[in-house]
């Protein structure tokens, strides 16, 4: 996903003269042959995550649009004051890209995991949200998020689904149950797809959460029981609210998988290591669906 977001960019760079790239030392290499060609506008600040995002700002205010990269928790978490208001109150536009999702690269320890990005960004109006789950879909998103003014969070992973789905801000209806809805966000598919392999389950999967697709949340559950089972790369339950919002008026009961709220992990370990600590490994999941649709 990293590799099709640099050439992509790389790319766009000679195309479009709004765009500018702005980095705080993460993945500036990679975009070293475009600084010989825009030296203007691939920018690179060093370790100073909060000017980043500070950078981005003013290049927004002057008509620019603005790339901004790096791992996750330097990208959302440590500079998340300017996003609130040199982005956000300033009501200017950006594409904030992030690496390394909530625990992509554990050997790197706590200060590369960031798994309430998502939930983070909630608290501010306006932001859509692309969690891609395949490499062949990060172009297509990230080329719309480029030539649009809006505020877009592109979040890549190293981990990724066996294939790629439409990037139509709808929900993909991958298979038919009528006991329950599963939906799983960006590269937690191919997990939810084994863990329900034999359950009497709809499975959706979605490479946007925000906008939310409320209307295909709702048009599966209408079609099935109203057991929901919702399973994010990210913080447990951080569409929560979404769901309890396309469902306001159906009963429902509601399960969530995630990275847990209530543990620290402090171990290094591995990525699938960690999946199993937080149940979002395929016997984890199937287990949360058997009791949501018992």
């Amino acid at each position: 996903m990293r590799t099709v977001f640099t050439d992509t960019v790389t790319d766009a760079l000679d195309r479009d003269p709004r765009l500018a790239v702005v980095t705080a030392d993460i993945s500036a290499a990679a975009f070293q042959q475009a600084r010989a060609r825009h030296p203007d506008r691939v920018i690179n600040l060093g370790i100073r995550e909060q000017a980043m995002i500070g950078v981005a700002g003013g290049l927004a205010l002057t008509g620019m649009r603005p790339v901004v990269h790096s791992y996750t928790p330097f990208l959302i978490e440590r500079p998340f004051e300017q996003i609130k208001l040199d982005l956000g109150h300033q009501d200017v536009g950006a594409v904030l890209v992030s690496i390394g999702g909530s625990y992509d690269d554990p050997g790197t320890g706590r200060t590369h995991q960031a798994p309430g990005d998502v939930a983070l960004l909630d608290t501010l109006p306006g932001w859509t949200v692309h969690v891609p789950g395949h490499p062949d879909e990060v172009e297509p998103l990230l080329r719309d998020a480029l030539a649009g003014d809006g505020r877009v969070y592109l979040r890549l992973s190293v981990r990724e689904n066996a294939a790629a789905y439409p990037v139509d801000g709808t929900f993909s209806v991958l298979r038919r149950g009528g006991a329950g809805v599963v939906l799983a966000v960006g590269p937690t598919l191919d997990a939810v797809l084994a863990a329900t392999s034999t359950l009497d389950v709809t499975v959706l999967y979605a490479n946007t959460v925000r906008p939310f697709d409320h209307a295909g949340l709702r048009a599966a559950v209408d079609a099935a029981a109203a057991n929901v089972v919702l399973v994010e790369p990210y913080l447990a339950g951080t569409s929560a609210h979404e769901v309890a919002t396309a469902l306001a008026d159906v009963p429902h009961r509601l399960r969530t998988v995630g990275v847990r709220r209530d543990i620290e992990v402090r171990a290094y370990g591995t990525a699938p290591e960690h999946d199993a600590v937080h149940g979002l490994d395929a016997p984890g999941i199937a287990e949360v669906v058997r009791r949501a649709i018992s």
